[in-house]
């Protein structure tokens, strides 16, 4: 089947850092461009997004900071990409929430104009879920082939729910599922570790998706500016942080779980040093330059007395008498 078109119509999709519009950068777009008369052209690049992949991201998409480091800035390719949907409508999946602003907010940092108001807009993900709902219900008739009596309750959605996974047991049982970094396993099996593996792809600390574990099984903040930071690491560098987010609008068990690495953190820091005084006072280099032997003090040879010993005497020698010529020189001398 083709598309009936009176203009062209771009399909395309975006690879980012992250999902949060005017933080988060570009790591690769592809656009398949379908023209009326049913020619299809693609383009595509990976872009250099200016800033850190974080690991958790990287994990869903499959492409990491080394991926990208030799590719172009999003500047530097907007005004071809700019050019080459300057006719189209656009599609995506999910592409009204997420695509279409990522797109218009790096031609806006770019400063290359884009004009979106003559353009119309195909979102098929809401296509989707508005002809197949995805709600407990419509999961209950997908998979068990029933309707729920008295849906919403929680007793019947309870149960409802438990038959669902059952069900999804059966169906899933020995099927393939590959990842995005194209690593195939058998993911739904009727064991509990292996489903909340499967089920946590994201690794959250605090359910609420605002801490995350990395890879190395250490916790990093997933948004805002020190989103794919070490949360200890952002403590050292900025303590007022945990005051901010402790009085700021997050989930109490956010708010829970950052104390809970506050309170390690700081711990840590006193053992540390404890260690580091410790090993001053221990190992410490003996700063003080040798001591030269000093040299040896002249001895001086003792005079020995004796009570009542005569004192020795010393010779006057006689003077001269005066004569005439000296009293005449003096008087020369001194003017008298």
């Amino acid at each position: 089947m083709n598309l009936n078109l009176t203009r062209p119509i771009a399909f395309f999709d975006l690879e980012t850092t992250g999902t949060i519009i005017g933080l988060d950068r570009i790591v690769e777009i592809a656009i398949l461009k379908v023209s009326p008369d049913g020619s299809k052209e693609m383009k595509s690049s990976r872009i250099n997004p200016q800033m850190s992949i974080p690991y958790e991201t990287s994990m869903i998409h499959g492409i990491f900071d080394e991926d990208v480091k030799d590719a172009p800035s999003f500047k530097q390719v907007a005004a071809d990409f700019a050019e080459f949907l300057a006719d189209c409508d656009l599609a995506g999946y999910n592409s009204n929430k997420f695509d279409i602003p990522m797109l218009m907010e790096e031609f806006l940092r770019a400063g290359v104009e884009f004009d979106l108001e003559s353009r119309r807009f195909v979102d098929v993900q809401n296509i989707f879920h508005q002809m197949e709902q995805r709600t407990l219900k419509a999961a209950y008739q997908f998979y068990c082939g029933k309707k729920i009596e008295n849906a919403h309750s929680a007793e019947a959605d309870t149960l409802a729910t438990y038959e669902v996974l059952l069900a999804q047991l059966d169906k899933y049982k020995d099927k393939e599922w590959e990842d995005k970094k194209g690593n195939i396993s058998v993911p739904v099996k009727n064991d509990i570790d292996a489903l909340h593996t499967f089920t946590n792809l994201s690794r959250p600390v605090d359910f609420a998706g605002r801490i995350v574990f990395n890879e190395d099984g250490i916790e990093v903040f997933n948004f805002g500016k020190h989103k794919g930071k070490c949360v200890e690491d952002v403590f050292h560098a900025e303590p007022s942080y945990y005051s901010w987010m402790q009085q700021g609008d997050f989930p109490l068990y956010t708010k829970r779980c950052l104390e809970k690495i506050w309170v390690r953190w700081n711990e840590k820091k006193v053992i540390i040093k404890q260690q580091t005084e410790k090993t001053v006072v221990i190992d410490r280099p003996d700063t003080k330059a040798p001591q030269q032997e000093a040299a040896p003090r002249p001895q001086f040879q003792k005079r020995e007395f004796k009570p009542n010993s005569p004192r020795p005497e010393y010779k006057k020698e006689k003077a001269e008498p005066i004569t005439t010529d000296m009293l005449e020189l003096l008087k020369q001398k001194f003017g008298k």
